[in-house]
Formats: C-alpha cells, sequence, structure tokens
C-alpha cells in the first residue's frame, strides 16, 4: 500500500513516514504544495491515500485536494491541520476531503482513519484467507490452523499481496514496485528470499505450497486451495 504525505515540518514528516513504513507501507513525502500536486497528479493511480497539511509552502492543502478531485475522486484524502473550529473541518470536508485531524494527534489514531478509510472507499475486506491461512489486515496478524505465525513486516506486505491478488499471476517487477516501493531497474532476487521465508513458515508439512512459482515471470496464489 502506497500513501503520499504533503507536510512541510520535517520533524513531523519523518516521524509519519518512520512510523507507516514499519506498518509496512511505502511513503513518497513532499514538503511544499506545488510537489505535493504533481507527484499526487504524476501517480494517482498508484497512491492507495494521500495526508494533506493544510498550511503549506507553494499551494494549500485545500487548493491540491480541490485539484485532486478535478482528476480523481475514490483516492481518500486525510488533512492534518492545526485548525480547531467546525467550521474548518466543515470546509476541508466540503473541498473534497475524506477525514480531518487536528494537530497534535496520537499515531495510533492516524493509523486507524487510514485503515478504515481505505477498507471503506475501495470495499475491501481487511481480512484474507487461503485454506487455514488467515491474514488480518487490522491487527496485522497471520494465523495457520488458529496458531499465530510471526512474520515480519516486507513478509507480511508480500502475503498481504499475494492475497489481494489471488488467482492473478503477480509479476516480479510488480511485486518490487508495490512491496519494495522501488521504481527503478532492481535485483529482484530479494522476493525469493521472502517467497522461500513464506513458504518454511506457511507450507503443509508434504511441502505442497500454495504459492505458486511462475518460472521467468512471478508468483500466484490460486483461488482454490
Amino acid at each position: 500500500m502506497r500513501i503520499l504525505l504533503v507536510e512541510d515540518e520535517t520533524a513531523i514528516s519523518g516521524f509519519l513516514k518512520e512510523g507507516l513504513e514499519e506498518e509496512g507501507f511505502a511513503v513518497d513525502v513532499a514538503d511544499n504544495g506545488k510537489t505535493g500536486l504533481e507527484m499526487a497528479l504524476d501517480n494517482l493511480e498508484e497512491y492507495d491515500i494521500i495526508i494533506l497539511d493544510w498550511m503549506l509552502p507553494g499551494m494549500s492543502g485545500i487548493e491540491i485536494c480541490r485539484n485532486i478531485r478535478k482528476e480523481n475522486q475514490k483516492v481518500p484524502v486525510i488533512f492534518l491541520t492545526a485548525r480547531d473550529t467546525t467550521d474548518d473541518a466543515v470546509f476541508g470536508l466540503e473541498a473534497g476531503a475524506n477525514d480531518y485531524i487536528r494537530k497534535p494527534f496520537a499515531f495510533d489514531e492516524l493509523l486507524a482513519r487510514i485503515r478504515v478509510l481505505m477498507r471503506g472507499t475501495k470495499g475491501e475486506n481487511s481480512l484474507f484467507r487461503w485454506g487455514d491461512i488467515v491474514l488480518d489486515v487490522d491487527s496485522h496478524r497471520v494465523t495457520k490452523a488458529g496458531v499465530n505465525v510471526d512474520l515480519t513486516q516486507k513478509e507480511f506486505a508480500l502475503l498481504e499481496f499475494l492475497l489481494r491478488n489471488k488467482g492473478k499471476v503477480s509479476r516480479r517487477t510488480r511485486i518490487i514496485e508495490k512491496v519494495w516501493d522501488v521504481h527503478f531497474d532492481y535485483d529482484t532476487s530479494v522476493i525469493d528470499v521472502y517467497i522461500n521465508a513464506l513458504r518454511k513458515k506457511l507450507d503443509d508439512k508434504n511441502n505442497a505450497s500454495f504459492i505458486e512459482t511462475i518460472r521467468g515471470v512471478g508468483y500466484r496464489i490460486n483461488e482454490d486451495e
């Protein structure tokens, strides 16, 4: 899942970027309004959510949101702002934002709002299943036959991506872009390391792997186990 964060206070943007990446998100950051709008419009189909500070150099968050809505009505937008009146909240929502969080705020609150919006606006389920394997996005938990499976952040993100695309072949270049947030020529052999780790932790004892290798292309989790 990829997020655009437009925030000019480096202490805040650095803290949020680190925290969101620890939760498995890929995060792009812009520190002014004009750059933020350019990044948003250039990658609207790639971003799963956009977080905007209200007051930004170059262009306000309100202006950015209005321009985004001219091109895309679906991508969720959250405002971060020190403004604290009801009129301000209404103004932000009328500009096209989906949610509004007043500074200062707890990181867990922002994370909860992000997950609710991503699930609600896209109609996505937070639970993904394959046989006795269950991945719960909200609790960031994976179980097999009811027993917790300890996954690293990247293993969890890779498994979530494959389960979201169940039945489809996930090409190696696409996996690198969406899970590792790498958009240039990169050695995709790192994927193999994580696929092998997932197989060791989740495959049945008879070595029947639920992650199928499509040689020369990528990987697939089939619809039927």
